[in-house]
């Protein structure tokens, strides 16, 4: 159960895709004055060396976030994105990534709350450190998809929920499915960002669905749900092949953001160009 550690798959592919929507939901909170909540089921580390040992076990960044580092042609989204990794690299080399956590304290105002759950012992104290002079965040070391009652809806009922479990078991898929549930019901009109590994499981292939069925007529503002691929699967359908991002109660702004960076993304991320592609589609 908690095998997982994310530090071996910092700033992959999966992580340009989650991280640059994530910006794009922040910029938007942004625009407006009134203080916001953002909460982070599975928060990981806060950050991550990517010198470290457990980064260069397979630098899975270099096929990410390393192929962006160097360009100047990058869509207005993929920009916005690269920009925040910079704001936690000294001088022009990528040593460093940021988690959602990092992502989202440089982006956050005096007035907005981060609240932050994480049940690896190591990662949450890591994470515990990285945050502890900072009053606007709190850090708890408990399974975030239990605490949604506690934290809906925020006081200011401004807010995102980031959902980004490592589905390292089969139930990871329901109880996804049940946390967004539970958040629409606490919380109608906030949004909510889920992360969704592509691979080869009946869970994973069924849970967008879901999750469309589950909003529609439930977020007001609708649903958004992007893909982004890079390879085929490997020996035995095992591997990555790319990832999605839901969202409930998108902005407006977002599914054009995505529109013209996804098509840039897979041409530049594309591990193998004959399986490579993307979608972004919305719904009411």
């Amino acid at each position: 159960m908690l095998a997982y550690r994310h530090a071996f798959h910092a700033g992959n592919h999966a992580d340009v895709l989650k991280h640059l929507t994530l910006v794009q939901l922040l910029q938007h909170l942004n625009q407006k004055d009134k203080g916001y909540r953002v909460i982070d089921t599975h928060a990981g580390a806060g950050a991550y060396t990517l010198g470290g040992r457990e980064a260069r076990l397979h630098r899975e960044f270099d096929s990410g976030i390393g192929r962006l580092w160097g360009r100047s042609d990058l869509p207005p989204a993929v920009q916005a994105y690269v920009e925040q990794v910079r704001r936690c690299n000294e001088g022009p080399a990528l040593r460093r990534y940021p988690g959602s956590p990092l992502l989202v304290q440089q982006l956050m105002r005096a007035q907005d709350q981060l609240r932050l759950f994480e049940l690896h012992p190591t990662d949450h104290a890591k994470l515990a450190g990285r945050m502890r002079n900072d009053a606007r965040v709190q850090v708890q070391v408990t399974d975030g998809f239990t605490v949604l009652k506690a934290q809906l809806p925020p006081p200011t009922r401004r807010g995102l929920l980031l959902i980004d479990p490592p589905y390292e078991v089969k139930t990871d898929y329901a109880r996804v499915l049940a946390a967004l549930r539970e958040a629409l019901s606490r919380f109608a009109e906030g949004m909510v960002l889920i992360w969704l590994p592509q691979v080869q499981l009946v869970e994973a292939a069924r849970l967008p669905q879901r999750l469309k069925a589950s909003a529609s007529g439930t977020a007001p503002k609708g649903w958004l749900l992007a893909r982004l691929t890079v390879q085929a699967p490997r020996e035995r359908g095992l591997g990555l092949l790319g990832s999605l991002v839901f969202v409930a109660n998108p902005p407006h702004t977002l599914a054009p953001a995505l529109s013209q960076a996804l098509p840039w993304l897979t041409q530049t991320l594309a591990e193998d160009a004959r399986i490579a592609g993307w979608a972004c589609e919305t719904g009411a």
